[in-house]
């Protein structure tokens, strides 16, 4: 690729957004509180008015696997609360995140519409290569795919959340594995409080149909939940026109899931659980031979109880067993037609134990430690076509087995200084690894066995945090992360329209060393967070492109030897009046190769879906009859793959909600996904893939207490 077009495309090169202009004022808004003299009196006095709720008094649970305010975490964090989730335009859950600066999936269509195996999640340019490197949690319990890493963002409803936390950075010390970009927890509404019941009724564009209904009660120590969700939509052809062929159909997707839970209340401080669902997905993929479909069911098991003072003890207890189906094709030229190549299905299975307590140690100090075990077990069964004829049976897969320790400590050092200390030790091992592959109609197999393997891993922090005054904190942590290859990678090789990616039992684990610096600004009715941050990757896991052909490039799974991200990010909110909120972000992020000895042409390349820069921009207004919100998100031009020579424009989507609310607790709205009809490319394999159109759904919630 010339040079020239290169620089055409870089990210770089792209002037700033009306959404990253917002966050300048919101800084300079910012700059008198944050120009104070430390213990200025000023500083200190409180306003003439009762305020609103500050950033920092808001409760998160990510930060430190226990409750701690948002302030006194020396980490970058961020919240969507209940009203942000409400005047979201979209459905999805991974959708409403897109709010949060640096979010993004593996590629920009989201979870309605992409196939499952591309909704991996990034934070901060890591790159997901389908596997999220961003761990995510439900109350504390996985949602990433055991086999894949991936995420089934459908599992979960935003109706039934109370809010999502984002930590941003690497977060192995307390995590481990898949956690080495950060962390994203979704809390749910408890079974004792909030609405008895709970639904939302919507249908629009594309065939859209969608139904979510949630009740909950309570007997005494007893409460339970019951929740469904079914989503359907017809889609939309991803192909843009001019290059579209009678082999295209659109991207449409079936989903359903439903949960129970049951807990009880404990006589002292605590309470014990049991929690179980089901969930099951169709997808088209885009012509009519593409196609997958999953089946999972889970269960957890978890007890609360004692408090801090006294020592508060925490154990979890999960299981998943799931079932995937795909289908791959190979499209002709001119996409006049297709032949079927691979039909795949994976089984998959995991188990997981957890068990921690935090200890108050005196009045500034508070000791945290715990354990983890588990594991995973999954097989790709393949069937390889040849011009339409079945040719041979390949099989592969193998067992995957970890256990961990870790501690933090959290010590008030001074009045104003917080010192936190962790460190997590993590062993894993795969184990009876090995690939069958057999001619059809018959023949001799051919086995190959791969070796057991097992490695270790070290994440530390140390985090600090010091505040000014009141109104001002800053903040600074380094760390070390790590993410072990999934059974996917290892094992499981794929195709997406010209493109073949094949698999690599020979992955070794992912290392990050990273830092970051920044402050929170409270005062009043704004709040500001900004933070640099620096993290190199050794050994990441690239999709590298080892072969190109007429009608076919072969990429293989690969450990590069080093990549890095590095970066600023800012994020703000003004809460203007009682009932309006504009909240903004903006992040610079340059992410590239930085080594690779094996292959020294890709060093200085940007990361495949990366863009240099990010900016959103809400507005949310809500008086005692009638809602509007607005979220823009606008995004400079990435690349789609390694070698840099597949272009992605710049983007930008807008969306817009409106509601009204009438008697009983119903409440009527329509929301507007890409009201502006944008044309955003998704993906490039060469032919440009594009995210959903405008998308108009109009419906009925009801909240009954």
């Amino acid at each position: 690729m010339p040079a020239g077009h290169r620089r055409r495309a870089d990210p770089g090169q792209r002037p700033l957004k009306p959404a990253a202009l917002a966050v300048v004022a919101l800084v300079l808004a910012a700059a008198p509180a944050a120009a104070q003299a430390p213990g200025a009196p000023q500083a200190e006095a409180p306003p003439a008015d009762p305020p609103p709720p500050r950033l920092d008094e808001q409760v998160t649970v990510t930060a430190t696997r226990g409750e701690s305010r948002l302030g006194d975490a020396p980490v970058s964090l961020a919240v969507l609360p209940r009203a942000a989730l409400d005047v979201s335009a979209a459905p999805a859950v991974d959708d409403a995140l897109r709010q949060v600066v640096g979010f993004s999936l593996f590629r920009r269509s989201g979870s309605r519409f992409a196939n499952p195996t591309a909704q991996g999640l990034s934070l901060r340019g890591l790159g997901a290569s389908g596997a999220s490197r961003a761990l995510v949690l439900v109350d504390g319990l996985p949602l990433n795919d055991p086999f894949g890493g991936w995420v089934y963002w459908g599992r979960v409803s935003a109706l039934t959340l109370e809010r999502v936390e984002v930590l941003r950075g690497g977060a192995s010390d307390l995590y481990g594995s898949a956690a080495l970009g950060g962390v994203v927890q979704a809390v749910t509404r408890s079974p004792d409080r909030g609405p008895r019941l709970l639904a939302e009724l919507s249908g629009g564009a594309l065939g859209t149909a969608q139904a979510v209904a949630s009740a909950a009660g309570q007997h005494g120590a007893w409460a339970a939940r019951v929740s469904a969700q079914l989503l359907r939509t017809a889609g939309y052809v991803a192909v843009e026109p001019q290059s579209r062929g009678p082999v295209d159909t659109a991207t449409g997707s079936n989903q359903a899931g439903g949960e129970l839970q049951v807990e009880r209340r404990l006589a002292a401080s605590g309470r014990v659980f049991a929690r179980a669902g089901v969930y099951d997905e169709e997808r088209k993929n885009g012509t009519a031979l593409q196609t997958n479909d999953t089946r999972l069911a889970h269960g957890a098991l978890g007890a609360d109880w004692g408090e801090p003072a006294r020592g508060a003890w925490s154990a979890r207890a999960w299981g998943s067993t799931e079932l995937y189906h795909q289908s791959f094709s190979a499209i002709a030229a001119e996409r006049a037609s297709e032949d079927l190549v691979r039909l795949q299905r994976v089984p998959a299975s995991a188990f997981g134990f957890s068990a921690q307590r935090r200890q108050l140690l005196g009045e500034r100090n508070e000791l945290l430690g715990g354990v983890e075990a588990g594991g995973v077990r999954g097989t790709t069964q393949e069937t390889v076509f040849s011009r339409g004829a079945a040719s041979s049976r390949v099989e592969a897969g193998g067992q995957a087995r970890a256990a961990a320790a870790f501690v933090q400590d959290q010590l008030q050092l001074r009045p104003r200084l917080l010192l936190s200390v962790s460190l997590r030790c993590d062993a894993w091992s795969s184990r009876d690894g090995q690939s069958t592959s057999a001619p059809l109609p018959s023949g001799p197999p051919v086995v190959t066995a791969f070796g057991d393997r097992s490695e270790t891993a070290l994440s530390p922090r140390l985090g600090l945090l010091f505040r000014v005054s009141r109104a001002v904190a800053l903040l600074g942590s380094a760390y070390g992360a790590f993410r072990a290859p999934t059974l996917n990678e290892l094992y499981r090789s794929f195709r997406l329209g010209d493109t073949l990616t094949l698999s690599n039992p020979g992955l070794r684990a992912e290392r990050l060393r990273g830092g970051e610096a920044g402050t929170l600004v409270t005062r009043g009715k704004l709040s500001l967070r900004a933070t640099a941050f620096d993290a190199r990757v050794r050994d990441a896991v690239a999709n590298v492109t080892v072969a190109t052909a007429p009608g076919l490039t072969t990429r293989q799974r690969q450990n590069v030897a080093r990549i890095g991200s590095r970066g600023l990010e800012a994020e703000g909110e003004l809460r203007l009046g009682v009932r309006a909120v504009l909240s903004a972000g903006y992040a610079l992020t340059d992410a590239r190769v930085r080594a690779n000895p094996s292959d020294p042409s890709l060093v200085g390349l940007r990361l495949p879906q990366v863009p240099r820069q990010q900016a959103t921009l809400q507005a949310r207004c809500a008086s005692s009859r009638w809602t509007l919100s607005f979220q823009g998100r606008w995004t400079s031009a990435a690349w789609d793959d390694d070698r840099n020579q597949l272009a992605l424009d710049r983007a930008l989507q807008v969306d817009a909600l409106a509601a009204r609310a009438l008697p009983r607790g119903v409440e009527l709205f329509v929301a507007a996904e890409n009201l502006l009809d944008a044309r955003i490319v998704a993906a490039r394999s060469p032919v440009p893939s594009l995210a959903a159109p405008r998308l108009v759904r109009a419906g009925l919630r009801l909240r009954a207490f």
